[in-house]
C-alpha cells in the first residue's frame, strides 16, 4: 500500500533526562508549506510527575520552535500522549526535527505512516443461540466495553438502541460527543480524532458521525443490538445482531475518508485505554514494519499491559504470501472467510450455459431474454477491460451485457457505474486467476453477476466462438447452505509474518465475506427507512466478529488475560468446512495455515478450551530482545527503559504462543506452559501430526492436573528428515486431548 511521503514517526529512547529548552529551535527558519506531521517520543524528566494535562502539554511545547505572530500560523502541537507512548505529535519541518535531536529528553525521528481500512446470518453460522451456549453463559457480553477505531457511527440506527441494556460499569471514563438523545447504554462513547487529518488534508473538525458506512458496519458487527426484519435490497432477510449484543460500544473516529493518519490513531488508542474499554477493534492496517515503528503495535502493547484485548484486520492483500498487517503477537490478527449464504445472480449465455455468481442488487423487472454480449476489452486496452472510468466511451455497449475484468485498481461497483454511464444494460464481472472462486454480493448500480475465474474463461471463450454472442442475468435471491464454507477469501492476507517470522500469523479466520450489518443510509434511496443495512466484505468485517467474540469470553471469564482469550479461540478453532473436509482457499483446494492460522473461530468451544497458553506483559520483553531490537526499540514498546544486556533473550519460538512457526535447519527445541482452566482432575495426552519432512517429539507425552489454574510444561523438538528440502514449506499440528477437550496448536515449518 502506498505511504504518504514526508510524514514521520519519532520514538522514545532511554537518553539523559532534563527539560528541553525551546531556545535551541528559536532560530530555525520555518516555511509553513514545508510543515509535516511528526510523532515525537521523549523521555520524561527523572522524578517529574505531571499533575495536570496542561503541565504535560507545556513540557511538550518546550520542544517546539518559537511561534511566529503570523495570523495563519497553525497550532503546531497536535496531541500530547501519556499512556500509549511518551511523547507528542506536531507539525514540524525536517530542519526543526534535526535541531530538536540535540535537545535533552528528545529521542529519535521516524516517518508517520497512514493507515487504510480493510473492508444477519453469522450468529447462526457460528453456532450462537439465544437459549443456550456462550451467548447465554456470557449474558450476551453484558458489562463489557468494546472500543471501535474506525470511521465513526450512525447513532440513530436501531442496531445501537440501548433498550434493555444496563448502564456501563463504574470504571467507564469516556464521553459521547453526540447529542444526549443519541447516546445511551449501548452507545456510551463517541469521539473524533482528526487533528492530523485536518493538517494533512485541510479538513475541518467533524463530529464522530459516519459518512461512508464502514464504521457503522464494523461497530454493529461487534456489538449491535437485535434488529428484526433486517435485509439489504430485499436479500439476506432475518434478525441482524452483533456478536456481543448486550455489550457497550465506544466509538473513536479516526478515519475521515482515506487515509487514516497515525497520529489520530494513537490519540484514539490513548483515549480508549484511559476510558476503560475491555476490547479494542481496529479494522485498519498498513504494510509491516518493525514493531517499534508500528504505532498500532506500540499502542496495543500499552493496551495489553492494562488487560485490554486488541483485535485487528489481517489485511486485504491476499492471496499472496507475506502480505499481512498487524503482526504483533499481542494482537489477534484476523483473516477473512466465507459464510454458507450466497446472494445468487447467474450469467446465462446464448449457448445455454449458466454460471452462478453473486449480486446484492436483484431487480425483479430485468428481462430474462438474451441481450447482445460484449467484452469490454475488445479494443485491446487494459483500462477498458477493467471498465475504468471513461474507458468505454468509444466501445459499442449500449443495451448490451458488458463483460468486465476484476481488478486494475477499480472498485467492483465502480466498474458497473462505468458500464451504466456508457449505456450498458448489465455487467458480468470476471474474477482474475488469483481470485479463483471467491465472489462478492455487492450493491451494484445495474443488473450484474460476479462470477468465478473458471466461469470467466468459459464466458470469454464463448464470446470468441461466435459473431453474435448473447447473454442475460438470472436472479435467484438468497441461498443458504453452501457446503464449501467456511473457505478463505481470496483477498485475505497471508503469512508468514514479515516482522516476526517465528510467530505464525494470521492467528485465526472469521466471517468476512458478504456480511450484513448496519448502514447509515438506504441502498435504494428510500429516505423514509430507519433500519438500513448493507452487505460488504473484507478483513474489516472479520475483525469485529472476533472482537465481539472476545467480549463474550471476557464476560464469561473476566479474569482471563488478553493472551488467554486469544489462546482459547485459537486452540479450539475449526479445521473443517460444512462438508467435513479441510477448509478450502479461493482455489477450492485445501488452504494452508499461512491462510487460516489456527483455523475458523468456534465461539462455543472457545468458552471452554480446557487448557490455555498464557503470556504476561513482561514475557514479551525477552522475545523482543531476541528479535535483535536494540534497547531503544524494546523500550519504546515496553513503555519503560529496557537494557537487553540484562535480559535473558529468547528466540521467537520460545514465546508461550498457541502455535509454532519454525525455520528448520538443525534441530530445535522449544518449551510451552499450559494452564488448566477445565476440570480440576484431568489428564491430557499428546498426539502429533508431524509436518512432512520433519520429525517431532514432545516430552512428556501426558500432562496431569489436579486443580484449576494449575500449570504444566512440555518441550517440543523439531528435527529434519530426509524429506525436508531447503526452501520447502510444510505444516502439521500438536494436539493435547482429554476425555472432554481437544487443544490444538498449528505448526508451520520452513526448511532452511
Amino acid at each position: 500500500m502506498a505511504v504518504i511521503p514526508f510524514l514521520f514517526l519519532v520514538f522514545m529512547l532511554s537518553f539523559s533526562h532534563g527539560i528541553a529548552q525551546e531556545t535551541e529551535l528559536s532560530h530555525v527558519p520555518t516555511k509553513t508549506s514545508n510543515l509535516q506531521t511528526y510523532i515525537v517520543h521523549v523521555i520524561q524528566p527523572e522524578g517529574k510527575v505531571f499533575a495536570q494535562t496542561e503541565d504535560l502539554e507545556s513540557w511538550h511545547k518546550s520542544f517546539l520552535p518559537s511561534m511566529t505572530a503570523s495570523s495563519d500560523e497553525q497550532t503546531r502541537l497536535l496531541y500530547s500522549y501519556k499512556t500509549v507512548i511518551s511523547g507528542f505529535s506536531a507539525r514540524l519541518t525536517q530542519e526543526e526535527v534535526k535541531a530538536m535531536e540535540q535537545m535533552d529528553g528528545f529521542v529519535a525521528a521516524h516517518p508517520e505512516r497512514v493507515f487504510r481500512r480493510k473492508t444477519t446470518h453469522t450468529p447462526n453460522f457460528l453456532g450462537l443461540n439465544q437459549q443456550a451456549g456462550i451467548w447465554k453463559d456470557s449474558n450476551f457480553g453484558k458489562g463489557v466495553i468494546i472500543g471501535v477505531l474506525d470511521g465513526g457511527v450512525f447513532p440513530s440506527h436501531p442496531s445501537f438502541s440501548g433498550a434493555g441494556i444496563p448502564p456501563p460499569p463504574a470504571k467507564w471514563k469516556g464521553r459521547c460527543d453526540f447529542n444526549v438523545s443519541e447516546c445511551n447504554n449501548k452507545l456510551i462513547g463517541a469521539q473524533s480524532f482528526n487533528l492530523a487529518a485536518m493538517a494533512l488534508k485541510g479538513a475541518k473538525a467533524e463530529p464522530p458521525t459516519d459518512e461512508d458506512g464502514h464504521g457503522t458496519h464494523t461497530a454493529s458487527t461487534a456489538g449491535g443490538a437485535f434488529v428484526q426484519n433486517a435485509e439489504a435490497l430485499g436479500n439476506a432477510k432475518g434478525t441482524a445482531v452483533g456478536m456481543a449484543p448486550f455489550a457497550h460500544l465506544a466509538i473513536y473516529k479516526v478515519c475521515f475518508g482515506e487515509p487514516c493518519p497515525e497520529s489520530d490513531i494513537l490519540a484514539a488508542l490513548e483515549a480508549a485505554v484511559h476510558d476503560g474499554v475491555d476490547v479494542i477493534s481496529i479494522s485498519l492496517g498498513e504494510d509491516p514494519v518493525p514493531f517499534f515503528q508500528d504505532s498500532t503495535a506500540i499502542g496495543s502493547f500499552a493496551a495489553m499491559q492494562k488487560g485490554i484485548f486488541v483485535s485487528c484486520s489481517a489485511g486485504n492483500s491476499g492471496p499472496f504470501n507475506g502480505t499481512l498487517s498487524n503482526e504483533a503477537p499481542w494482537i489477534l490478527t484476523v483473516g477473512a472467510s466465507t459464510l454458507d449464504r450466497r446472494i445468487v445472480a447467474s450469467a446465462k449465455l446464448g449457448n445455454g450455459l449458466v454460471f452462478d455468481g453473486e449480486s446484492l442488487f436483484q431487480p425483479k423487472d430485468f428481462p430474462s431474454t438474451l441481450l447482445p454480449l460484449v467484452y469490454a476489452g475488445v479494443n485491446g486496452k487494459a483500462e477498458s477491460a477493467f471498465c475504468a472510468e471513461g474507458s468505454l466511451k468509444n466501445i459499442s455497449v449500449k443495451g448490451k451485457v458488458v463483460v468486465c475484468e476484476r481488478g486494475g485498481g477499480i472498485g467492483r461497483i465502480d466498474k458497473g457505474v462505468e458500464v451504466k454511464n456508457a449505456g450498458g444494460a448489465a455487467m458480468i464481472l470476471l474474477n482474475a486467476e488469483t481470485d479463483g472462486f471467491s465472489t462478492s454480493a455487492d450493491a451494484h448500480v445495474l443488473p450484474a453477476a460476479h462470477v468465478t475465474h473458471a466461469a470467466g474463461l468459459k464466458i470469454k471463450a464463448y464470446i470468441n466462438s461466435t459473431a453474435t454472442p448473447t447473454a442475460t442475468i438470472l436472479f435467484k435471491g438468497t441461498v443458504i447452505g453452501d457446503s464449501t464454507s467456511p473457505a478463505v477469501a481470496s483477498f485475505s492476507s497471508r503469512g508468514p509474518s514479515q516482522a516476526s517470522p517465528g510467530i505464525l500469523k494470521p492467528d485465526i479466520i472469521g466471517p468476512g465475506v458478504n456480511v450484513l450489518a448496519a448502514w447509515p443510509f438506504p441502498l435504494d434511496n428510500n429516505i423514509k427507512s430507519t433500519s438500513t443495512f448493507n452487505i460488504i466484505s473484507g478483513t474489516s468485517m472479520s475483525c469485529p466478529h472476533l472482537s465481539g467474540i472476545a467480549a463474550l469470553l471476557k464476560s464469561s471469564h473476566p479474569y482471563w488475560s488478553p493472551a488467554a482469550i486469544k489462546s482459547a479461540m485459537m486452540t479450539s478453532a475449526d479445521l473443517l468446512n460444512l462438508q467435513g473436509k479441510r477448509i478450502f482457499d479461493e482455489t477450492l483446494q485445501t488452504a494452508d495455515i499461512l491462510a487460516t492460522g489456527a483455523g475458523h473461530v468456534n465461539p462455543s468451544k472457545a468458552t471452554d478450551p480446557g487448557l490455555i497458553y498464557d503470556i504476561q506483559p513482561d514475557d514479551y520483553i525477552p522475545y523482543l530482545c531476541g528479535l535483535g531490537y536494540n534497547d531503544t526499540g524494546v523500550s519504546i514498546l515496553a513503555h519503560r527503559p529496557i537494557k537487553c544486556s540484562k535480559v535473558s533473550s529468547i528466540p521467537e519460538g520460545e514465546l508461550n504462543y498457541p502455535s509454532f512457526s519454525v525455520k528448520l535447519g538443525p534441530s530445535q527445541t522449544f518449551t510451552r506452559t499450559v494452564t488448566n482452566v477445565g476440570a480440576p482432575y484431568s489428564t491430557y495426552s499428546v498426539k502429533i501430526y508431524a509436518p512432512l519432512g520433519a520429525y517431532v517429539t514432545v516430552k512428556p507425552s501426558t500432562l496431569y492436573f489436579t486443580e484449576v489454574n494449575q500449570k504444566a510444561s512440555y518441550s517440543v523438538t523439531f528435527s529434519r528428515t530426509s524429506g525436508g528440502k531447503a526452501g520447502g514449506f510444510t505444516q502439521g499440528f500438536i494436539t493435547w486431548a482429554s476425555t472432554k477437550h481437544v487443544v490444538r496448536s498449528p505448526v508451520s515449518v520452513l526448511f532452511q
